[in-house]
């Protein structure tokens, strides 16, 4: 089963569905039944910006092909009206150059449609505790590009201040696109230790989230 949905507030989330298929919308119902507090759907993004105000979700599951607006600006609308909202972004668009975009406009996470109810819960879990959470194939592509674009520039693997030993390994399982419970797991350190690491590797880095670290760490060839 693994733990409880909980938000930041140690409560279960309200979360608000943003997809234009109603079977999309009842299917994730379904597999996130009994961890919430909360929910409502919408098929627009216009009706998403309305029960957005109504339900204050902590979480808003969005798609980024709507029929009246494009997701990614209703992305940047809620991001606006409701800055501590997170959006996790749940799609069949596997293009990376979205996944960027996303992230730049405030997306706590980005996953594919068709994922079991073991990885959805996942992704809601990691997010709604505050983490940044994107689908590893997706990263793994992404991170591809990053690694084209460098093309001949020599990696220096310098940062403002040097990365320990223990923080590269970090760093290279936030490039796996591994949360903050799966590399506790690994490493056998509690969840409490993990983060503590990521947000050390966060300030050498001087970027704001996993995605940009796993991007700074590729372009800087600090992982190999």
């Amino acid at each position: 089963m693994g733990d409880p949905v909980q938000t930041t507030r140690n409560s279960k989330p309200r979360v608000l569905v943003v997809d234009d298929h109603p079977m999309v919308r009842e299917g994730i119902r379904s597999m996130l039944a009994g961890e919430l507090d909360a929910w409502a759907e919408a098929g627009t993004g216009q009706e998403a910006l309305q029960r957005l105000l109504d339900l204050k979700p902590d979480l808003v599951l969005l798609d980024v092909q709507l029929p009246d607006m494009d997701g990614l600006t209703v992305l940047q609308r809620i991001k606006t009206l409701s800055p501590t909202t997170s959006v996790l972004i749940v799609t069949m668009h596997d293009n990376p150059g979205y996944v960027q975009q996303a992230v730049k406009l405030g997306a706590a996470g980005y996953v594919l449609k068709g994922i079991s109810r073991r990885e959805l819960l996942a992704a809601v879990r990691a997010v709604c505790e505050g983490e940044a959470v994107i689908e590893p194939s997706l990263l793994k592509r992404l991170l591809g590009e990053v690694t084209a674009e460098s093309g001949s520039r020599t990696a220096s693997g310098d940062t403002p201040e040097p990365l320990t030993r223990v923080e590269r390994e970090v760093l290279v399982r936030l490039t796996q696109g591994l949360t903050n419970r799966e590399i506790a797991e690994q490493l056998r350190w509690s969840h409490g230790t993990v983060k503590k690491y990521v947000q050390r590797i966060l300030e050498k880095l001087q970027v704001s989230d996993r995605t940009q670290a796993a991007v700074e760490a590729v372009r800087r060839g600090l992982v190999g």
